[in-house]
C-alpha cells in the first residue's frame, strides 16, 4: 500500500519537474527534487516492508508515515497546479505577466512552506528507512515464522471435519485409487477457511490410502518457505517411515542434491505426497521435479487458494481439480449448533440472531467454528450480548478475541497479494455490504484512481480486467452475475472478507465510510463512501484533501455536499465523483471547479442539461450520464481530450416489450471525431439536420473505440457508417438502430468488418442480412430486432459462427418456419424468438444446439406446437413461453397427460408459461 502511494507520487513528479516547478524559486525546486529522490530510494524496501508490517508494530508505524507523506506531497503538487492554472491560459503567458506573479505571491510562499515542512518529515522518515534496512535480515525471518504459526495447520477446523466432508472425501479417494499407472496430480482449491487442509488430511489418513501406497509424505508449504528446508523435511519423513537413517550430509546439501535423494528414493515405489497450502506457480515449480514421473500409480495432492495454479498443476500430470465449496445452509447450521450449544438445539429466543450471524459466514467452516467458539462462552440468556456481537462482528475480527486467529488465516491471502492488487482489493470496501459490484464501473473507477500499472500494447481497462481475473483466481472475490455472452456482469465479496478489508482500509486511511452515527473520523479523509445518509458528515475541514466521493442509495437533499464543495477549499482535489441515483435535478455548478476530476457519474439522476462549462474538466476520463434526461451535449465537450468513456443512454421503462422508441441517446457535437481517446461511445443520435453523415465520418476517426452504439440511423447514411466502421479495428461491440422500425439499415457496403467484434445489435428493417456476418468468428452475441427478413432463414447465416453463445430474433423474420440444422450452433446457450408474426413451426435437428440451456419463445401466435425435435436439446434447463396461442398451451397440457409425448420435454427442469401486460410478465412454472 505504501509502495503504491509512493509510485503514484513518483509518476506525478515527472511532468511536474519538467514544467510547473519552473514557476518556483531554485531553492524550492531543489527541495522538491530532494523529496523525489528520497522517495525513490525507499521504494525497493517498501515492497518488502508492505508484506512484513503485520508482525512489527514499529515497522507498521514507519510504513504509515511513508504513505501519509507521499499523499501529502502529492496534494501539495496538485494544489500548486490548481493555483497557477487558475490564473492564466498557459504557463508562458503567466511568466510574461508580472501582475499574475504578484497575485500568486501568497500562494507561492504557502507552497514553499509546505514543501519545506514535507522535506523535514521525509528526512526523519529516511532515517527510519536506514534503520530498518540494517534490521532487514532478522525481521524477514521472524515475520515468516510468525505467519506460519498463526495458520496453525487448520486446528480451528478440527470440529468441522465431520460436517459436509463425506462426499468430497469419497470422491478424492476414488480419484486416488483409479488404476491409471501414470503419475497423477489432484488439486483442491478454494478460499482460505473452507477446510481444504482438513479435507485432504482426512483423505491422506484414510486406511485405504495408507494401505495402497508404500510411501507417504505431508509437506506444508505456506506463503513463504525455503526450498531447502522443505526438501529436508520431506526426506526426513520418507526415511523415518521406512525406519531408515537419513543420508549423511543432508544438512549441507544444495537444492539439486536434495531433489536427487528424493527422486532416487521414490523411483520404483508407489507413493502419495501432499503439498499443503501452495501459493503460486513459482513455488510449485521449485519442487515439482523432486518426485519421479514413473508408472507405479503414484499420486500427488495439493491444496491452494490459487485456481490458476490448481489447473496448471493438474493439467501437467493428467490430474483432477476439486473446487471446494462452502457448506450448505443445513450443514452450516449443524456445525454452528454443535460448537455453540455443544450439540443441543438452539434456544428459540436466539435462533433469529444465530441465523443472522451464520448468514454472514456464508458457509465458510473456519468462520463458523471461530464465531461459534466466541458465542459458546457467552450468556445464552442475554439477547443483548448476542445482538451486540452481531452488530460489531467487524470489531471482533480486528480485536484480540476468539476471532483473531480466523482473521489472520484469511489475512494471509491479502498479505500474499502484490502491492498493486492490495490497493485494488482494499478499494472494494468503498461499496456497501451485499452490493453487487458492476464490472465496468469498477474497472473505470480503478483507472480513474490511478491504480493501474500501464503496460505496452494494453489499455488500462484491459489490465484492470487481468487484475479482476487474478483476484478471482485467488478466491478473494466471487462472480455474482454472468451475462449470456459469458462475460462477467458483476462481482461480490464474502461478508467476512468485507469485514476484514473495511477494517484494513480504515487502518490505512484508504476509505472512510459514512454509514453510522457517532463514528470516529480520521484527521484527513481521502476517499469517502456515503451509504444512505449524510447526517454524520462533519465540518468541511475534514474534506480539503478528499480525492474520491461516492454516494450509494441516497434519499436526501445534496445541499450539504454543495456546502462542502464551496467552502474552505472545498473538494478541489477530487478525482472521482459518483452521484449515481442521487435526487439531482440540475447539474451541480460546483463540479466544474473540480479541475482534477477524472471520473464523473450522474447516472440515474434527473439531470437534463449539461452546461458549456463542462469543458473545464480537461482531466475527465469517464462521463457517465446513463439513465438521465440529458438529450444534447455542448460543443465544449470536445475540450475533454482525455475522455475515454462517454455514456449517455436511457431506456423508457414502460411498454419496452412492444415499442420501437424505447431507447434514447444524445445529440453530439459535429466534430466528435476529435475525442481521439474515446473507447466507449454510447449512444449517439445521427439524424439531426444535415449533420448525420458528417458525424458518422467523424466516428471513423475514433480508432480506439471498443464499443459504439448508433441511434436514429437513416437509410441514406448507411454507406457513411460502413466507411467509418472499416477504420475501427479495435471495435468489440456495435449497436445500430434506425430512425423508425420501417427504416432500412443498409450495411452491405461494409467490406472489412471489425474482426474483433463480439456483440452485434441491429434494430430496424433489413432487406437482407449483411453478407459479412458469417465471417465474424469472434461474435458471441447477435440481436436482430424489427429486421422483418423475408427471403432468408436467419439460422442459416448464423449457424456456422464458432463462438456464438446468444441469438435473439425479435420481429426479425416473416417466414413460416425456422430450421436449426444438424451440426449448427455448437456453442449456443441462449435462443430467444419473439414476435415472429408469420411463424408457424420451429424444427431442431439432432446435433443442433447441443449446449443450449435457455429457450425463450414469445408472442408467436401462429405456432401451436413446441419445436419439433425439442427432445434433442438435452442440455436445456429453461423453456419460457410467453403470450403464445391457446392451441399451443392446450397441446402442451395434453402432452403432460400422454406418456408417449411427455418424454419429449421431461428432461427440461423448468418450463414457464406466462403473459405480458404493459411490458411486465407474469406466469407460472408448469412443473
Amino acid at each position: 500500500m505504501a509502495e503504491s502511494a509512493v509510485l503514484h507520487l513518483l509518476a506525478t513528479f515527472a511532468p511536474f519537474l519538467q514544467e510547473e516547478v519552473n514557476l518556483l524559486t531554485g531553492g524550492v525546486r531543489e527541495e522538491i527534487e530532494y523529496i523525489r529522490d528520497e522517495f525513490a530510494r525507499m521504494t525497493a524496501f517498501l515492497r518488502v516492508a508492505d508484506s512484513m508490517e503485520e508482525n512489527d508494530a514499529e515497522l507498521k508505524v514507519w510504513v504509515k508515515q511513508v504513505r501519509e507523506a507521499a499523499y501529502d506531497t502529492r496534494d501539495v503538487l496538485d494544489i500548486f497546479m490548481l493555483c497557477f492554472r487558475h490564473h492564466g491560459n498557459g504557463f508562458g503567458r503567466f511568466l510574461r505577466k508580472f501582475s499574475c506573479f504578484i497575485m500568486t505571491l501568497k500562494a507561492r510562499r504557502r507552497i514553499a512552506f509546505q514543501v519545506q515542512r514535507i522535506k523535514s518529515k521525509v528526512i526523519n522518515i529516511s532515517n527510519g528507512h536506514q534503520r530498518y534496512k540494517d534490521k532487514y535480515g532478522i525481521l524477514e525471518q521472524s515475520s515468516r515464522s510468525t505467519w506460519y504459526d498463526c495458520r496453525g495447520d487448520a486446528l480451528l477446523l478440527e470440529e468441522a471435519e465431520l460436517v459436509g466432508i463425506d462426499k468430497p472425501k469419497s470422491l478424492l479417494i476414488q480419484w486416488l485409487m483409479q488404476g491409471d499407472p501414470r503419475l497423477k496430480m489432484l488439486s483442491v482449491v478454494g478460499t482460505g477457511g473452507l477446510g481444504k487442509t482438513t479435507l485432504i488430511k482426512k483423505v491422506f489418513d484414510d486406511a485405504i490410502v495408507k494401505h495402497n501406497f508404500q510411501n507417504h509424505a505431508w509437506i506444508t508449504v505456506s506463503e513463504s518457505f525455503k526450498i531447502e528446508d522443505l526438501l529436508k523435511g520431506m526426506i526426513q519423513q520418507l526415511f523415518e517411515e521406512v525406519k531408515q537413517p537419513v543420508p549423511q550430509g543432508v544438512e549441507n546439501m544444495d537444492t539439486n542434491s536434495l531433489k536427487g535423494i528424493i527422486n532416487a528414493f521414490l523411483q520404483q515405489n508407489r507413493y502419495v505426497l501432499v503439498f499443503d497450502d501452495v501459493w503460486d506457480i513459482h513455488a510449485w515449480q521449485s519442487f515439482r521435479y523432486a518426485f519421479p514421473n514413473g508408472n507405479c500409480g503414484s499420486r500427488v495432492m495439493m491444496t491452494t487458494r490459487n485456481e490458476d495454479l490448481a489447473y496448471f498443476a493438474a493439467n501437467g500430470y493428467h490430474g483432477n481439480v476439486y473446487n471446494l465449496r462452502p457448506l450448505l445452509p443445513e450443514e452450516s447450521w449443524i456445525l454452528f449448533c454443535r460448537k455453540t450449544f455443544q450439540g443441543n438445539p438452539c434456544p428459540s429466543h436466539l435462533e433469529g440472531l444465530s441465523r443472522g450471524i451464520l448468514k454472514r459466514c456464508e458457509g465458510l467452516p473456519l468462520a463458523i467454528v471461530a464465531i461459534s467458539g466466541l458465542l459458546s462462552i457467552k450468556d445464552k440468556t442475554s439477547v443483548d450480548e448476542w445482538e451486540r456481537i452481531y452488530r460489531s462482528l467487524g470489531v471482533e475480527l480486528g480485536g484480540n478475541g476468539k476471532l483473531q486467529s480466523m482473521n489472520k488465516v484469511l489475512l494471509l491471502s491479502y498479505v500474499d497479494l502484490p502491492y498493486y492488487l492490495k490497493l485494488c482489493f482494499l478499494y472494494l470496501s468503498i461499496f456497501p455490504e451485499d452490493c453487487f459490484i458492476d464490472r465496468g464501473r469498477l474497472i473505470r473507477l480503478w483507472a480513474a484512481e490511478g491504480f493501474i500499472e500501464m503496460k505496452e500494447e494494453m489499455t488500462a481497462e484491459e489490465i484492470a480486467e487481468c487484475y479482476l481475473n487474478e483476484l478471482i483466481s485467488r478466491s478473494l472475490i466471487q462472480v455474482a452475475e454472468i451475462r449470456t455472452n459469458g462475460r462477467v456482469k458483476s462481482y461480490r465479496i464474502h461478508d467476512l472478507w468485507r469485514e476484514i478489508i473495511v477494517s484494513k482500509s480504515k487502518e490505512q486511511n484508504m476509505v472512510t465510510i459514512a454509514s453510522e452515527r457517532g463514528r470516529t473520523w480520521p484527521e484527513k479523509v481521502r476517499r469517502l463512501s456515503i451509504h444512505k445518509h449524510l447526517q454524520d458528515i462533519q465540518q468541511s475541514k475534514c474534506f480539503t484533501q478528499l480525492r474520491s466521493l461516492l454516494i450509494f442509495d441516497a434519499t436526501y437533499s445534496l445541499s450539504k455536499l454543495s456546502m462542502l464543495a464551496s467552502s474552505n477549499g472545498g473538494l478541489r482535489l477530487l478525482t472521482v465523483l459518483d452521484l449515481k441515483g442521487t435526487p439531482l435535478e440540475t447539474f451541480p455548478n460546483e463540479v466544474v471547479k473540480l479541475l482534477h476530476l477524472r471520473y464523473l457519474s450522474l447516472r440515474k439522476t434527473n439531470v437534463k442539461i449539461i452546461p458549456k462549462s463542462i469543458g473545464k474538466l480537461q482531466n475527465l476520463e469517464t462521463l457517465d450520464l446513463n439513465d438521465t434526461y440529458v438529450t444534447e451535449l455542448p460543443d465544449e465537450i470536445l475540450n475533454l481530450q482525455r475522455l475515454r468513456h462517454l455514456l449517455l443512454y436511457r431506456i423508457e421503462k414502460e411498454d419496452t416489450y412492444f415499442s420501437f422508441h424505447y431507447s434514447f441517446g444524445f445529440k453530439g457535437p459535429v466534430k466528435i471525431g476529435s475525442l481521439l481517446s474515446l473507447q466507449k461511445l454510447s449512444s449517439i443520435e445521427v439524424n439531426h439536420g444535415n449533420s448525420g453523415g458528417t458525424i458518422l465520418e467523424e466516428v471513423g476517426k475514433l480508432t480506439q473505440l471498443r464499443r459504439l452504439h448508433i441511434l436514429k440511423l437513416r437509410s441514406e447514411d448507411g454507406r457513411a457508417l460502413c466507411s467509418s466502421l472499416e477504420k475501427l479495428n479495435n471495435l468489440r461491440s456495435l449497436g445500430v438502430k434506425a430512425t423508425e422500425e420501417d427504416e432500412i439499415i443498409d450495411l452491405d457496403s461494409l467490406s472489412l468488418p471489425p474482426r474483433l467484434l463480439r456483440t452485434l445489435y441491429l434494430e430496424g428493417c433489413l432487406q437482407r442480412l449483411p453478407h459479412w456476418i458469417p465471417s465474424l468468428h469472434n461474435l458471441v452475441r447477435v440481436c436482430l430486432r424489427w429486421s422483418k427478413l423475408r427471403d432468408i432463414d436467419p439460422p442459416q447465416s448464423f449457424q456456422g459462427l464458432p463462438n456464438l453463445v446468444e441469438l435473439e430474433l425479435d420481429q426479425a423474420y416473416e417466414g413460416e418456419g425456422l430450421c436449426f440444422q444438424s451440426g449448427g450452433f455448437q456453442r449456443l446457450k441462449r435462443l430467444s424468438i419473439y414476435r415472429l408474426k408469420g411463424l408457424r413451426w420451429v424444427s431442431v435437428e439432432a446435433g443442433s444446439m447441443p449446449h443450449l440451456e435457455e429457450l425463450y419463445i414469445g408472442n408467436c401466435k401462429l405456432v401451436d406446437e413446441l419445436p419439433f425435435g425439442i427432445e434433442h436439446l438435452t442440455s436445456l434447463q429453461y423453456l419460457n413461453l410467453v403470450d403464445m396461442s391457446d392451441g399451443l398451451i392446450s397441446n402442451l397440457y395434453r402432452d403432460l397427460q400422454v406418456e408417449e409425448d411427455y418424454w419429449k420435454i421431461a428432461h427440461i427442469p423448468n418450463v414457464w408459461i406466462g403473459e405480458s401486460t404493459h411490458g411486465f410478465w407474469r406466469g407460472h412454472y408448469l412443473f
